[in-house]
């Protein structure tokens, strides 16, 4: 079966085609994902691959969630050697241009009047950023080969071959491991109305990073140390994703064709970056390099 992706209205602002296209032949080549059979302008075919998206539910069953972990370990282990590939960290000049295009003023009035109601002004925003980048940028977590959307729709469980597989590369760049590790456990809340309450505690966290880091170290044993050093960097990036997907909703609701509620949506991200970033602010972290 032949799959056709039709690239949405505008999608060009925020998504770099040249490099979705190639990070999927290079992740097709070393049998992570389904290949491309053919480019246009607009879109590409490509091939079906078996499998069920996931649910706030199956996301944390005890049969699938070690799969996902130890995946995404294999793919943060791999050793890009495509020139085409920067090797740079993607994230602060990927908000950065975000920030730069999203709307300060919307064409629709009724979204303008919704927008200042329900969003930070830009001065406040922008100040968060460089705060975001001046203490995550110490924190000496591992540039990796990221996927960044790991959302429950970019995962298919196979049953029948008990696997996983990831999909949907429109945002894969080099990245902080813990950025990639954070953004998916962010997604456990789901996608249409975003139930936060879902977030996984601290003992599955730390559960499914032991799962990482076996795979990760290639190892069967992983000390707690090991666990706690990654989790903490964990909890101190949760804040990142939020404000990642705030601005790139923002962005959406001015020029996606989609019936979305993105503003709406915007808003919800930016107050849970603003209550994690005071949840955080309460915790005992440890900030030293180790």
């Amino acid at each position: 079966m032949v799959l056709i992706r039709v690239y949405g209205n505008n999608t060009d602002l925020l998504v770099d085609r040249k490099s979705e296209i190639e990070n999927i032949r290079i992740l097709n080549k070393a049998g992570y994902t389904h290949c491309i059979y053919a480019t246009f302008n607009n879109g590409f075919a490509y091939q079906f691959l078996e499998g069920d998206t996931l649910t706030v539910k199956t996301v944390r069953d005890p049969k699938i969630y070690p799969l996902i972990a130890r995946r995404l370990a294999e793919m943060h282990s791999l050793k890009i050697e495509n020139e085409n590939i920067s090797k740079q960290v993607c994230i602060w000049e990927k908000t950065k241009k975000f920030m730069e295009i999203m709307p300060r003023k919307f064409s629709d009035p009724l979204k303008q009047a919704k927008f200042e109601v329900l969003i930070q002004p830009y001065a406040i925003l922008e100040k968060e950023y460089q705060i975001l980048k001046e203490e995550l940028s110490i924190m000496e977590s591992p540039v990796i080969y990221a996927h960044n959307d790991l959302l429950l729709t970019n995962i298919l469980y196979n049953r029948q071959q008990e696997s996983v597989v990831f999909i949907d590369y429109e945002y894969t760049a080099f990245n902080y491991q813990a950025f990639d590790i954070a953004n998916h456990f962010a997604e456990f809340a789901g996608i249409e109305e975003p139930n936060y309450s879902l977030y996984p505690d601290e003992q599955f966290r730390k559960a499914w990073l032991k799962e990482y880091l076996q795979s990760y170290n290639t190892t069967n044993y992983v000390s707690e140390k090991e666990v706690d050093k990654l989790h903490q960097q964990v909890v101190k990036f949760t804040p990142l994703p939020h404000y990642f997907w705030g601005c790139w909703a923002l962005i959406q609701s001015e020029h996606s064709t989609i019936n979305f509620d993105f503003l709406e949506y915007a808003a919800i991200r930016f107050n849970e970056y603003f209550r994690w970033k005071e949840e955080i602010s309460k915790l005992n972290i440890d900030d030293e390099k180790k």
